[in-house]
C-alpha cells in the first residue's frame, strides 16, 4: 500500500469509527462494533473496510446489513470531511479476529488450568 493510501485509509477509519459511535441511528447496528482495519486500492477507488462487531453471529450480520444500507450516507459524510476528487466505494467485511482472539485466550487458559490440576 502507497503512502497516498495508507493515509486515506487511516482518514477513512478514523471518520466512520465517529460516525459509527455517534451518527449512525440504525437500531441493526450493534454498538459494540468498531472499524479494525480499512484497504485502500492503489487507485484510490475502493475501500474495504473491515468491522469487528462484539456479539452474536445473529446480531452481526444484522450491523453487517445495516452498515451496507448506511453505506450511501457514510460515503456522502466522507465526502464533507475528506476533500478528494473521487471517493473510494465502500464495501464492509466481517473482521473476526478479534473473537478468534478470544476464543484462542480461553482455550490456551483451560490448558494452563487443566495443566495445573493433573499436577
Amino acid at each position: 500500500m502507497g503512502f497516498r493510501s495508507h493515509r486515506l485509509a487511516e482518514e477513512i477509519k478514523r471518520e466512520v469509527t465517529g460516525m459509527l459511535q455517534t451518527e449512525l441511528k440504525d437500531p441493526r447496528i450493534c454498538r459494540l462494533s468498531s472499524i479494525t482495519d480499512v484497504e485502500v486500492s492503489g487507485d484510490l477507488r475502493y475501500a474495504k473496510l473491515f468491522v469487528s462487531v462484539y456479539g452474536s453471529e445473529e446480531e452481526q450480520s444484522q450491523t453487517l446489513a445495516g452498515l451496507q444500507s448506511a453505506g450511501g450516507f457514510i460515503r456522502s459524510e466522507l465526502g464533507k470531511r475528506i476533500r478528494l476528487r473521487f471517493l473510494p466505494e465502500l464495501t464492509f467485511y466481517l473482521d473476526s479476529s478479534i473473537q478468534r482472539g478470544v476464543r484462542l485466550a480461553n482455550l490456551i487458559r483451560q490448558v494452563t488450568d487443566d495443566k495445573r490440576i493433573g499436577d
